[in-house]
Order: C-alpha cells, then structure tokens, then sequence
C-alpha cells in the first residue's frame, strides 16, 4: 500500500534528497532563505535521522572519538524542515513525484514535489573483484568505522590465545586499499591504535604485526602532489606500515588478500577505500550523464528539467573556469553547491537572478597519525605537526553544532592523557549479507543494523535472529 503526502494548499514543495553534506547544507540554506514564506515547505529524505561529518570517520574507528559525537540529529539541525527518513525507491520527474519507503516493513510514501534537490552521494564500487562485497569492510558510514574498530579488537583477543604462529600472522595482518585521502588517514589511525593497543596482550609483540597499504599509482595522496605523498609514505614506513605501489587488489578469501602483482597476503581483515560510484537511483534517469553522474548546468540545474537540482557526489557539476572539466565531488565542494542550489531555488520562487556555481579548493588535508600530518593551502605546502594541527582546527570548525564541537575537544583531550579503550562495544559481524541493502546512497552513511553488547554464538546465529526480529 502506498501512502501519498499530498501538497499542502497552494504551497510549494522543495524535496532534497540525500542526508550528505549537499543535502543537508542545501537544506540548511533554504531554511533561512525560504522557511518563513508561507507559500514553501522543505523537505528532506535521508536514509538516517542523523547526519554524519565523514572527515572524522577514521578516528572513531580508532578509539579516538566517541561514537556519537560527529553525529548530529537532523531534526535538531533543521527545524523548519520536515524530515523522511526512509530510502528512495523512485524518481518520477515526469510526474514530480518520489516514491520512498521508510521504516523496518518498508512503508512507501509518495511526495509530490514543485523543486527536486538530488544529493543522493556515492556508494562503494567494488568492481566486481571476486570476494571483495563479501569479505571487505568500507570506510563510509558510521557502521562500517563501529565495525572495524570491534574486528581490529576480536583479532587481537584471538592472536593472543592462538598458538598456531600462521594462524596468528593472519589475525594479525591489516591490508587497506587505496592510497587516497581515506585510505591513508584509515591506515594510519588503524596502526596507531593497533600499536597502542598492544601492552593490554601480554602474548603479543611489535613484530607479529603486519600493517599494509595498497594503492594503484606511484606516490599515495596524489591529490596533494608528489612530494607531499613521498613525504607522508616516508612517515608512515617509519612507524611500520607496509606501502605496495603500482599494484591492485585481484580477489579476496576469507584467509588472504590476492594482489594483482601475484603475492599473497594472508589476512583476515580487508579495509577498501579505492572507489566510488554514484548511487544507483541515478542511472535510472531520462538525464544526460558524464561518467555515471548527472550532468548539471552551471546553476546546478538538470538541462530539460528546470525544477530539477543536483549537487554533490551524484552531480557532474561544470568548471565554468576551466571548460570540460568538473568540480570534484569533495566535501567541501558539496557544501558550497548546497548553497548555491538553495539560493537558486530562492531566485526562481522569489523572483531574482540566478547564481553560477564556481569555487576553487581552498586546501586539502591529511592526517598521518601521531599528532602528524600533511596539507596543501592555497598552493602552500605543509607536513609534520603544523599540518596535523591545521587539520584538527579546520575540521573542528567545520563540525556543525556547538556541543559536538565541544565534546570532540574534549575527547581529543583526554587522548592526550589516557590510552585508547580497547573494548568492542559494537561487535557486528562482518558478512555482507548483514549489511543493510544500499538502495540509495545518500553518502551511504549507514548507521548500524543493531548494537550489540557482546558475539552471542556463532555469526549466522546472529544474522538469524535478527532477520526474524526485523521481519515482525
């Protein structure tokens, strides 16, 4: 049965859908613009209450933060918005219509809109690498940081009452692939915290461990240039990280990791951060595309769909600067498109002129673990510990609401005076069929199917359970 929201008399209906940085801030931006006309309501559908600041993901898996504190309500954020969440399901532009579904039994609702935001993000491409969807953990959602930070700390309570040094090795082997802004700054707090972690295992040495990062190109962070990547490589070798160059993952097992080079790596822990795409909903389109994102003018609208709106990681957005190329789909280009897609809508049902999109990068940063780091500001090179303080201090400020502010601060704080916790908490398991289907990416910012005290018997058992639990 499927329940439809009518419009609300002679009021106009702006939809956005995604719970991402596009979305959200798109939201935000609206509702000052717009919320106080009587004539207009927002809308936004996510597939969480919650909105997630991804750039911080890594350091909940590390024990760095706690788990709740780079998660912001989104009925806190946006108080003039009226908020789906739920997945969406189909996009009828012919119609203007969304029909989505929400809750556990997958309720459908039709929204009937006037303006349609699409800021559905990216999902993980797994390039049909055979084993890769079932065995390896992402580094997307708030579940995926929950969930390798719990198998980090199963395997080292298991390495240390194994008494096969083969097997052990195995436990004790992390491979992370991708050389890119997430991979390396996974790689680096997984190592730190590993490290850490380990005087709590008397059984347990330095040397039994096996940090790997695997990329694709020549230097890693190629986004930051050459000599910043030779430089952060040169720091993380340093602290015992394995760096593979010029090679691929070819197919994973459940006991080895296969590179495309022909080595071998017994692992039980695959970490993947080497591609996106965008997400599904969007190649069922009647739009133009450029490299499976919707093509957007340069007011971020859809050509021959004037009402129609993309931003974000889904949206080919023009370089009007630079012609024939695009923005990259970035965070804090998402933001600035939110934006300008709020203020467009505002023109049109205000009356006024609309805004071209342009920005140029401001500066990209990384952390490297250790109070270290790299960056490129404005054409300015940066690495050691200033970098690392950079990248704390912006992000912070980028971090939307004031408590949450205050409580990565202080958690941060405490860091400096207290080793990490090493409790799995949140112990999920790690099986694809576990996972929630990714039916819109929405950033696929998935939080966790159900918080688990402890591993009650085996994991199917688990999976099991909790399918009857959902089912009713």
């Amino acid at each position: 049965m499927i329940v439809r929201v009518n419009r609300r008399l002679r009021k106009k209906r702006i939809v956005i859908l995604g719970g991402g940085f596009g979305g959200v801030y798109a939201a935000m931006h609206l509702e000052k613009l717009v919320a106080q006309q009587n004539a207009v309501e927002i809308c936004l559908v996510s597939h969480d209450n919650f909105f997630l600041f991804t750039p911080m993901l890594h350091e909940i898996a590390a024990s760095d933060l706690e788990i709740t504190n780079i998660v912001n309500p989104l009925r806190k954020l946006l108080r003039k918005v009226e908020v789906f969440v739920g997945d969406v399901n189909q996009i009828d532009l012919q119609n203007k219509q969304v029909l989505i579904s929400r809750g556990y039994r997958n309720h459908s609702q039709q929204l009937d809109y006037d303006h349609l935001v699409i800021a559905l993000g990216s999902i993980t491409n797994f390039y049909d690498l055979p084993g890769l969807a079932e065995q390896a953990i992402t580094m997307k959602s708030l579940r995926d940081a929950i969930q390798l930070r719990a198998q980090i700390i199963r395997h080292l309570e298991e390495a240390n009452s194994e008494g096969d040094p083969a097997e052990r090795r195995s436990l004790l082997t992390f491979v992370v692939a991708g050389g890119g802004f997430a991979g390396v700054e996974t790689v680096a707090a997984l190592n730190d915290f590993v490290r850490e972690a380990l005087p709590f295992y008397p059984n347990l040495r330095e040397d039994m461990l096996r940090v790997m990062l695997i990329h694709s190109g020549a230097t890693i962070l190629p986004e930051l240039g050459e000599s910043l990547g030779r430089y952060a490589e040169t720091v993380l070798a340093r602290r015992g990280i394995e760096i593979r160059l010029k090679t691929r993952v070819k197919s994973v097992t459940d006991n080895n990791v296969f590179l495309a080079d022909g080595v071998s790596v017994p692992s039980r822990t695959l970490i993947w951060t080497a591609g996106i795409v965008p997400s599904p909903i969007i190649s069922s389109l009647p739009c133009a595309k450029e490299r499976g994102r919707l093509l957007v003018n340069q007011f971020l609208q859809v050509p021959e769909w004037p009402n129609v709106w993309a931003v974000g990681d889904c949206a080919f957005v023009p370089d009007i600067k630079n012609p024939g190329n695009s923005h990259p789909p970035t965070a804090q280009h998402a933001i600035r498109e939110g934006k300008v897609v709020a203020q467009n809508i505002a023109a049109v049902l205000l009356g006024g002129p609309l805004r071209s999109f342009s920005f140029r990068t401001i500066g990209l940063l990384a952390s490297i673990g250790r109070r270290m780091g790299v960056a490129r500001i404005l054409g300015f090179n940066f690495s050691g510990f200033f970098a690392w303080w950079m990248w704390r201090t912006v992000y912070l400020s980028k971090l939307p609401g004031l408590d949450k502010k205050v409580r990565v601060a202080f958690d941060w704080t405490l860091d400096l005076l207290f080793p990490k916790d090493v409790c799995a908490v949140y112990d999920l398991d790690q099986r694809h069929d576990f996972r929630w289907p990714d039916h819109a990416g929405n950033n696929d910012d998935r939080e966790p199917a159900a918080l688990i005290p402890a591993r009650l018997g085996d994991g199917r058992t688990q999976v099991a359970h909790l399918r009857n639990q959902l089912d009713g």
